[in-house]
C-alpha cells in the first residue's frame, strides 16, 4: 500500500511498531516502500548527527548522509541479517566518512566547524544564566571532540551518540575489540581533561 503524502509519523510509527529494523530492511528488499521510509525516519536523526559530529562540516554532512542513504538502497537487494541495522547503515556512513578525509587530506585547510550543538531546546521560562551555562557545556565539548584524532571521535560518537557496544563498534570501524576500548579510553581522558582545564 503507498504511502499518501498526508501520512505523518505517528501513522508509521504505527505500522513499524512491531517490527524490528532488520524485517523492516528485508520487506523494503523485497519491494514494501513503506518499510523503507519507516526505517528512513528512525535512523536519519541519529545518522545525521552521527555525520555531523564526525565530518565537522554541515555541507559534508549532508552530502555523505544522502550518499549513506544511497548506498542502502543500492544495496537492499544484497542485505542480510549478519548485524543490526544500525551498524550496517554505520558501517556504511564510516566508510564514506573516511573516504572523505582521506580525499580531504592533501588539501589541509584547516577551518574550525560550527562549534555549538544543535537541539538547544530549552523551554523559554528557564534562567538565560542556565541556558548559557549549558550552551558553554556544548560547546566546550563539540571543541573537546574536533580535537581528538579522527579514530578517537568516531569511536567515541558511535557509543555515545549511538550507543553501540565495543563489538559493534569493532564491525563497523575495522578496528578490533581492544583497539577500540583503547581509542575510547584516550577519547574520554582528553575530552575529561578539556573540561578540567
Amino acid at each position: 500500500m503507498p504511502m499518501t503524502p498526508a501520512a505523518d509519523s505517528l501513522t508509521l510509527a504505527r505500522m513499524g511498531a512491531e517490527r524490528t529494523d532488520e524485517e523492516l530492511m528485508l520487506a523494503y528488499a523485497g519491494g514494501d516502500t513503506v518499510a523503507f521510509e519507516i526505517l528512513y525516519r528512525r535512523h536519519r536523526g541519529t545518522l545525521y548527527r552521527f555525520l555531523l559530529r564526525a565530518l565537522r562540516q554541515r555541507a559534508d554532512a549532508d552530502e555523505v548522509f544522502q550518499e549513506t542513504w544511497s548506498r542502502a538502497i543500492a544495496a537492499r537487494a544484497r542485505y542480510r541479517v549478519e548485524a543490526k541495522f544500525t551498524t550496517w547503515l554505520l558501517q556504511i556512513a564510516h566508510h564514506l566518512v573516511i573516504d572523505r578525509f582521506r580525499r580531504a587530506r592533501p588539501q589541509a585547510g584547516e577551518e574550525e566547524a560550527e562549534a555549538v550543538f544543535r537541539g538547544l531546546d530549552a523551554p523559554e521560562d528557564e534562567r538565560p544564566e542556565r541556558v548559557l551555562s549549558e550552551f558553554e557545556q556544548r560547546r566546550r565539548l563539540q571543541l573537546a571532540l574536533e580535537e581528538l584524532p579522527e579514530e578517537q571521535r568516531v569511536t567515541f560518537l558511535l557509543r555515545m551518540e549511538n550507543g553501540l557496544g565495543l563489538d559493534e563498534i569493532s564491525e563497523v570501524t575495522g578496528a578490533g575489540r581492544e583497539t577500540v576500548k583503547s581509542r575510547l579510553r584516550y577519547a574520554l581522558a582528553r575530552i575529561r581533561a578539556r573540561f578540567e582545564a
